[in-house]
């Protein structure tokens, strides 16, 4: 996977928990108990799509100007988008893409629950 330096950088976040969810062959990034990005495995367990939210408008302008970013993979399309492992997407901009789905994510979350994760 060209990204090899995902898995630290989320994990570095506060909050954030990572697990394999068996049924799927993902790992699951998550925060408060909610997922934030997935890296899907094929059969293989190679990874063939790293899954993230967005904005609704924000996923479709990168959908457009990217073809390595695709509506969610087996997610819904509105709000997640996938980007393949192997493909074009800039480092900075895939780092830029997870960071506002964590922060999608955590927005989401009660403020008891935000200031615990955060301190």
């Amino acid at each position: 996977m060209k990204y090899s330096w995902m898995d630290e950088y989320l994990l570095g976040k506060p909050g954030v928990t990572k697990d394999l969810q068996k049924d799927w062959n993902w790992i699951r990034y998550q925060i408060g108990g909610k997922m934030f990005a997935a890296l899907c495995l094929g059969e293989d367990d190679k990874p063939y799509y790293i899954t993230l939210k967005l904005e609704p408008m924000e996923g479709d302008f990168l959908r457009s100007q990217y073809e390595d970013i695709v509506p969610g993979y087996y997610m819904n399309k509105v709000h997640w988008n996938s980007v393949k492992p192997e493909g074009a997407v800039p480092d900075d901009l895939l780092k830029d893409m997870l960071d506002k789905s964590y922060q999608l994510v955590l927005g989401g979350l009660s403020k008891k629950k935000q200031r615990e994760i955060l301190g």
